[in-house]
């Protein structure tokens, strides 16, 4: 799945852009660490925006490129901000053998944003995961910590109205 960019503006704190320059400077000595700075940032920021992507970069005299490369080849890594709620929907084989595809589609079209998304104001994001280990409640979805199975479209409105 191609990460998408987050269209939700940076609104990181002088807080957190300390916390980070710390990292950065205890590590930028070594390239080696990268992987680090970046879990480190992730974990300050949530997610790695733009702007942490460039000071990290600037920061290790890394090519932006290279921390863009990394960041969007590890699954680990985010682009975009989780929501309050984060909506995961299982698309693992059991779940997508019984329609997790149309649950998925239905989460999309009622919150109109896609996997790997959140909404503008910060409340809904969405993900596809595979396998979450409730095959028997196939096609599952979790809102955090709560899960849903036996699943059809015709459910995620009223689940969603759950967290408005």
């Amino acid at each position: 799945m191609l990460k998408k960019i987050s269209t939700i503006p940076f609104n990181g704190t002088p807080e957190q852009e300390q916390q980070l320059k710390a990292v950065i400077e205890a590590n930028k000595d070594d390239k080696s660490m990268l992987m680090h700075v970046m879990q480190e940032a992730q974990g300050i920021y949530g997610y790695l925006p733009y702007e942490v992507q460039v000071m990290i970069a600037e920061g290790m005299d890394i090519p932006l490129e290279k921390i863009y490369g990394v960041s969007t080849f590890y699954a680990q890594f985010a682009l975009s901000p989780k929501g309050k709620y984060n909506i995961s929907v299982c698309l693992g084989t059991a779940c997508y053998v019984k329609g997790a595809q149309s649950i998925l589609d239905k989460v999309e079209e009622e919150l109109g944003i896609g996997a790997g998304e959140c909404t503008q104001d910060t409340t809904f994001s969405i993900e596809d995961c595979r396998c979450i280990g409730a095959c028997g409640l196939a096609p599952v979805l979790t809102v955090n910590d709560d899960v849903y199975g036996r699943l059809v479209p015709d459910d995620i409105p009223g689940i969603i109205a759950k967290y408005k």
